[in-house]
């Protein structure tokens, strides 16, 4: 059991850097949308969507994914993903999230009716809109709600995914399916670096879209990052954040890839970065020796690791419960991590239960959880300058050791 609070742990200042927006709606958000467009739900209720679909626990990753198919089929216009971007800020807020960094795929959102730059205005529209009026209702002592964009292309696709994809493959007929992916990925990169450099589409306020990085994401097996060294190459010279989703489905390998290939800041999970078992490459010949390298380059580098702790049992079930995760271990090797959701809709979770989670199966000392959650706000790719950061991380950590002395949390 947990020696902080419940209340404790909603009350300090959080970060949330991987949240995906189409495994995030509020589930009676997705019932509402899904009513007003006519999608056809496994059940129109709360409880039925927990029993048929978002469940505590999933077989396999494929059962885990089955739920965004309907939540991306919600969001195809600019009222639904200004509501589901702007409810998303406001419910971290409720929960001490002080930061969120959200990501998702704009090419699966995408379509004759919705362009890149309609897509990214109503999502930022949503979340700004939401953060000023939070920001507007703060007592004086208190930092402020803030948020980015992350960006992210698919490992993999099909025409099926999206009007987008359909288009975009008839386009491009004549190339293997893992060229126009990686066409896709460049595409997407191309248009990101443009709207971080100022050149959009359009928007509704005239103030800058906070995009802040670039990912990818989906099927790790057969997807390997190194094809995507291009699209990151670009996304690098717009001066956008790079985080990978590496070690999820695959092995050291895939996380190998990605910090040195693409090469990224952040690992999205990470998971089997200590797993031996699980590399494939017959030319390492000492896999221990090959992993403790690998270990030591994301060290020395600081490359923070994204940890997730519910998503990971529920699309893992070989783990079998927490005291397997290698949380406690990149804890012990001193290593760069900060919690997160992953998915809050689709995880049945929060980052306040995540923390719990955390503290009650791994040994977390107060000023470890401060390290903890300082560390979220300091791998922030964050959208202002360095100077504003920094001094936004000072009122962050001034206000964490006022609610710790209000609660009698000492070192």
């Amino acid at each position: 059991m947990s020696r902080f609070s419940e209340e404790f742990i909603r009350a300090i200042p959080k970060t949330d850097l991987h949240l995906h927006l189409d495994g995030s709606l509020r589930i009676e958000t997705l019932i509402d949308l899904a009513r007003d467009a006519g999608v056809a739900l496994p059940a129109d209720s709360v409880q039925g969507l927990r029993d048929t679909v978002f469940k505590d626990q999933y077989a396999s990753l494929e059962e885990y994914l089955r739920g965004f198919a309907l939540t991306t089929s919600v969001m195809q216009t600019d009222a639904a993903l200004f509501r589901i971007a702007y409810e998303l800020m406001q419910d971290n807020a409720a929960e001490g999230v002080r930061y969120i960094e959200v990501r998702f795929a704009p090419q699966l959102l995408m379509s004759e009716q919705m362009s890149y730059g309609q897509v990214m205005d109503a999502v930022d529209r949503g979340l700004r809109t939401a953060r000023d009026e939070l920001n507007a209702q703060l007592a004086e002592d208190e930092p402020e709600y803030d948020y980015g964009i992350i960006v992210c292309a698919m490992r993999f696709c099909l025409p099926v995914f999206s009007p987008y994809y359909a288009q975009f493959w008839k386009d491009n007929a004549d190339l293997p399916d893992t060229q126009i992916i990686q066409k896709a990925s460049l595409e997407l990169a191309r248009a990101t670096a443009e709207l971080r450099a100022g050149r959009r589409e359009d928007s509704r306020t005239g103030a800058a879209i906070q995009v802040v990085a670039f990912d990818i994401a989906g099927a790790e097996n057969g997807f390997p990052a190194s094809q995507f060294t291009e699209a990151y190459a670009l996304a690098g010279r717009a001066f956008l954040g790079k985080t990978v989703h590496a070690g999820e489905a695959y092995g050291a390998e895939s996380i190998y890839q990605a910090v040195t290939r693409l090469p990224a800041e952040r690992i999205g999970h990470g998971l089997f970065l200590f797993d031996a078992t699980r590399l494939q490459d017959e030319r390492i010949d000492d896999r221990e020796a090959y992993l403790e390298r690998l270990i030591d380059f994301i060290a020395k580098r600081r490359i923070t690791l994204e940890v997730c702790l519910s998503s990971n049992l529920q699309t893992t079930p070989s783990l079998g419960d927490l005291s397997s995760h290698p949380f406690g271990t990149m804890l012990a090797r001193e290593l760069s991590v900060t919690l997160c959701t992953d998915n809050r809709l689709v995880s049945n979770t929060t980052v306040s239960k995540e923390y719990q989670l955390a503290l009650t199966h791994f040994p977390l000392s107060a000023d470890g959880l401060k390290a903890l959650t300082m560390n979220g706000f300091e791998s922030a790719f964050h959208f202002r300058p360095y100077a504003e950061k920094m001094a936004y991380l000072n009122r962050v950590s001034a206000y964490y050791d006022a609610i710790a002395r209000r609660f009698g949390v000492h070192s």
